[in-house]
């Protein structure tokens, strides 16, 4: 893996105003593998010009030629699967067998539903007297997180190019080498000049200049509450449309009616994806009190069984998290879980055992966890799941919904109507019905706290479209 010290501005790759950079960790070594260049606002500037000069015409560009483009986007990228792996697994540690399975499956998945839109998408239609157009946004940030830091972006770009907007690409700065290898393949399938730009650096140095730039018309952000108030704040001065994915602390109802042992060893599986670092993850899993003792053994045994550590190739095997600072964050949450009397049923504080270096964290899980104890209401990004006692379906949905964030939801259930029925009442903006899996044309996006706004499929493409009425 090289270094990660030029940018990509209209059309080429450029040095940085000036020379700033960070050291680029392996989270799996700890070694040091390389440099990331963190760019400031002057970066910013010569990116937003670049894409105000190409949206004068790519705006206009045909549905034909978008959908050229994207054809030649997947071919691209289809040649380059094994280096986006590659690329993911150098910036989070992450197992080969989920780099280059669901990380970059998800990732393409997304250019594949927008060229999927594009081919009859209405872009303009009659509304009584008036012809209701829908228009590209015009320049767009773009501001992502490490834990997808591929999928991530191509939920974003590629709605964002489908719509025929321009994009500033602000990665994290933890995940510059698969930013950097997609950046390869938009240009290896031609993307006009200008169309797609890449400045990499940290959110005061360039997160803040995208979230304020006056020649901005939109920015999307995933990330944390904390950064996402900020860029709301940042823009509001220049009223730009902002959406924000700010994470959320998912529950899991299991109901009692359903095959106990299979909902629960499921739930924590999915709940460990990606070391756990998944907003969606469903961390709160709520049991029927009487079945609360029965829960806690499958729940230990199924995380016990979990292998941690570097067997790339083996399905299962569970990564680091992310870095120094992400594997303290998760640590000092399991012990404030013992601190508050939860009982640990598996795992606990520091490497799991045979592990002595790399940000490797045990497969934990609470059991008897109250709704006010920290490890049940904060997000925590790492493999740490809370089993909380519930009475019925009533006080099931009242548990669920006990929390500032809304993003996802999940329910078990051998009765379906009764799941659904659970699940239109958890204020959420995705709800999985027993363990039905993601879904590229399904809204993604959160209530409450975890954001406003929704990428994904029909949703992300109209994310990026003005609405304009002509009325005649």
């Amino acid at each position: 893996m090289q270094d990660c010290v030029k940018f990509y501005i209209d059309g080429r790759w450029v040095d940085p105003v000036e020379t700033r950079t960070m050291d680029r960790v392996n989270p799996a070594t700890e070694e040091t593998t390389g440099q990331v260049a963190l760019g400031s606002a002057a970066d910013v500037d010569r990116a937003v010009r670049a894409a105000k000069v190409a949206f004068e015409t790519y705006q206009y560009s045909s549905r034909k030629d978008r959908i050229a483009l994207f054809d030649r986007i997947i071919d691209s990228f289809e040649n380059r699967r094994a280096d986006i792996g590659r690329a993911i697994s150098a910036d989070l540690g992450t197992p080969a067998w989920f780099a280059n399975g669901y990380q970059t499956q998800m990732a393409l998945d997304h250019f594949i539903e927008a060229r999927r839109l594009l081919v009859d998408y209405p872009f303009e239609y009659r509304l009584g007297d008036s012809l209701v157009r829908r228009e590209a946004f015009g320049v767009c940030g773009l501001i992502t997180a490490w834990n997808w830091p591929v999928m991530l972006v191509t939920a974003k770009v590629a709605p964002a190019l489908a719509a025929g907007c321009t994009v500033i690409l602000k990665p994290s700065e933890f995940s510059p080498q698969s930013a950097r290898v997609l950046t390869e393949i938009l240009d290896a399938a031609g993307i006009s000049p200008g169309v797609f730009n890449l400045v990499l650096g940290d959110g005061p140095g360039v997160g803040a200049a995208i979230s304020s730039h006056p020649d901005i018309d939109l920015v999307s952000f995933t990330g944390s509450k904390r950064a996402g108030v900020a860029i709301t704040q940042a823009a509001a001065e220049t009223v730009k449309m902002v959406h924000l994915e700010l994470g959320g602390k998912s529950a899991n109802i299991i109901l009692p009616d359903t095959d106990l042992a299979t909902a629960v060893a499921d739930g924590v599986r999915r709940a460990f994806i990606n070391s756990g670092q998944s907003c969606i993850a469903p961390t709160r899993m709520l049991v029927h009190e009487d079945q609360l003792v029965d829960a806690e053994r499958v729940a230990g045994e199924t995380a016990s069984a979990i292998v941690v550590g570097r067997d790339e190739n083996v399905p299962g095997t569970l990564g680091p998290v992310a870095n120094a600072a992400q594997f303290e964050r998760v640590q000092g949450f399991i012990q404030s879980g013992i601190d508050a009397g939860a009982k640990l049923v598996a795992g606990g504080p520091g490497h799991p055992e045979g592990v002595d270096s790399g940000y490797y964290i045990k497969p934990t899980v609470f059991s008897r966890v109250m709704s006010d104890m920290a490890i049940a209401r904060e997000e925590i990004f790492g493999p740490v799941l809370s089993i909380l006692a519930y009475s019925d379906d009533a006080d099931a949905v009242r548990i669920a919904n006990d929390t500032t964030y809304g993003l996802a939801g999940y329910v078990s259930s051998a009765d379906r109507n009764r799941a659904v029925c659970v699940a239109n009442q958890m204020k959420a903006g995705r709800v999985f019905i027993n363990g039905a899996p993601q879904t590229p044309l399904a809204p993604f996006g959160g209530y409450k706290q975890s954001g406003n706004g929704r990428e994904w499929g029909i949703f992300g493409l109209e994310a990026f479209l003005e609405v304009k009425a002509i009325i005649d």
